[in-house]
């Protein structure tokens, strides 16, 4: 293998390129401008919370609370059904002149499952708009991942994105005061 095959074949399992930046402020302005740039695909590890990065990032309102109202909502139409159906077409029975089925008389079974469906729906929304479980990413191959888990801050862009430019986007990253720039291996 010629060394330009070698090279080839490096590109074609790239990632990305990750910067290294050490102050949170940096970050913020360095997210702030690589948002404005158009980039799409990447992202920002930080050690602890920084308030203010989804707003740099451009990021928009979680859609967890819909999959949450979607579980609550058949939650309470499920509980009522199923009363409706135990009480009125399965086993009718009379209790104290009692009518085979009353919303009220069936609220505290619909509101308990309202409560356990909204917080499923709110677990496995998470779950799925964080792409869970994912169990491997490429910044963990990355000999220096653990700066991000201890006291730098990493900045991600991806190789599929389309505004993606080796040259353009290593001169971005420098002068965007990163401190050291790394490729990823996918």
């Amino acid at each position: 293998m010629t060394p330009k095959e070698g090279n080839t074949k490096m590109a074609d399992h790239r990632y990305g390129l990750v910067a290294v930046f050490d102050k949170p402020g940096t970050i913020m302005k360095a997210a702030e401008r690589v948002r404005d740039a158009g980039f799409k695909n990447w992202d920002v590890i930080t050690p602890f919370p920084v308030h203010g990065m989804d707003q740099a990032m451009g990021m928009g309102r979680s859609r967890v609370p819909t999959f949450a109202l979607i579980g609550g909502t058949c939650g309470f139409f499920g509980g009522m059904l199923m009363i409706y159906f135990m009480n009125y077409v399965d086993y009718p029975l009379i209790v104290h002149g009692r009518p085979y089925f009353s919303p009220l008389s069936s609220f505290p079974v619909s509101y308990e499952l309202t409560i356990l469906l909204a917080a499923f729906g709110s677990i496995i929304g998470m779950f799925l708009l964080n792409k869970m479980p994912m169990h491997y990413h490429p910044v963990l191959k990355w000999d220096k991942a653990h700066y991000g888990s201890n006291d730098k801050f990493l900045l991600i862009i991806e190789s599929s994105d389309p505004k993606f430019d080796d040259k353009r986007t290593r001169e971005m990253l420098q002068n965007l005061g990163s401190l050291e720039i790394d490729e990823l291996e996918d």
